[in-house]
Formats: C-alpha cells, structure tokens, sequence
C-alpha cells in the first residue's frame, strides 16, 4: 500500500467512525509549499475512549500495527500514539486534540480540501507554519522544519492571514523565527 492509500484508508475509517480529524505536519508543508518525501503521516484527531476498539479493527494485524492501549494511553496523556503500515513501513501519528489554545484555533480553521485524489481536513497553511516553527524551537533550531515553514510562507504568501500568523508567533514564543522566514523569503 502506498502512503497516499493508506492515507486515504485512514481517513475513511476516520469519516466512516466519525472521528474529527485534520491532516497536518510534513505531509501538508508539502501540499502547502515545497514537496518532499515524508515518511509518516501527522493527523490530530479529536477521538473518544469508545472509538478505540473500531478503529483498532479497522487496521487488522497482520497488515497492520494498532494497538488499543496505545489510543487509551494516548487519551490519558494528550500524547500520540501510531498506526504502523506493516507491509510498508508507512507509520501514521495520531497527536490528541488539546485544550490548549492553539490547538483547539489551529483544529478550527481546518480546510476540508481535494488533495491527492481524494477531500481530506488540512490545516490552514498559517497553522501549518506556526507548527513547524514551534517544532523548530522546540527541536533546537531543526533546519528542515524552518524551511518547510519558510516554503509554504513562501507559496502561500499572498492568502496567509499574517496579522493571525503574527499574534499565534508572539503567543507560542516563536516570533524571531517567523521574523526568520519572512526576510528569507522570496514572495511568489
């Protein structure tokens, strides 16, 4: 299965169960900016305890790797837990929906889009930015989420909300690197 089925896959059983869900990380930095190969695939979801067990039936071993620990784990931290493509390697992170502020704004602007052959829920690409940037600062400066900031600032410049973009930068401590990408940035 490739990763664009098993997105595909993933977000039927999500739509199917009823489970709120927006796709997000490097996956749509590169729908949004600059493509490049990605690995995993980053979807927040906002699930509840009785959709464990449908959810975990619907990725069957031996095809697949889901646990329903894993979910009920994940729920009582606010971590994540991974729906691993065993055939490929192709691993999904489900990150819980917070309360946290930024994350309940970010899962509201989310954008029902076609995307690769198919309608998913994306983040909005100043939400998309803000997120690589506060993974940025929190990975010490990693390179390759500022560019995929910088990239998708860069193709989505003249839509951005920059008045949003810039209050959530002051709000999560990453202003400096937003005033990074914005004097790197070559206006498309």
């Amino acid at each position: 299965m490739s990763q664009q089925e098993l997105l595909k896959k993933v977000a039927d059983v999500l739509n199917d169960l009823g489970i709120d869900y927006m796709v997000s990380g490097s996956l749509v930095s590169s729908l949004q900016g600059e493509p490049r190969s990605t690995h995993d695939i980053d979807i927040v979801v906002a699930i509840h305890r009785s959709s464990a067990k449908p959810l975990v039936a619907a990725f069957p071993p031996p095809d697949y790797y889901l646990t329903e620990e894993s979910i009920l784990d994940a729920l009582r931290t606010n971590g994540l837990f991974n729906l691993i493509d065993v055939n490929s390697g192709d691993k999904v992170d489900f990150w819980m929906l917070t309360d946290q502020p930024f994350d309940l704004s970010r899962f509201r602007r989310k954008r029902n889009e076609d995307v690769l052959g198919m309608r998913l829920a994306v983040s909005a690409p100043e939400d998309t930015i803000l997120v690589k940037l506060h993974w940025a600062e929190k990975s010490g400066g990693s390179e390759k989420h500022i560019i995929d900031a910088l990239r998708v600032y860069e193709v989505q410049y003249g839509l951005l909300d920059l008045e949003y973009l810039r209050n959530w930068a002051r709000t999560l401590g990453v202003s400096s690197l937003l005033d990074r990408i914005e004097e790197q940035a070559e206006r498309l």
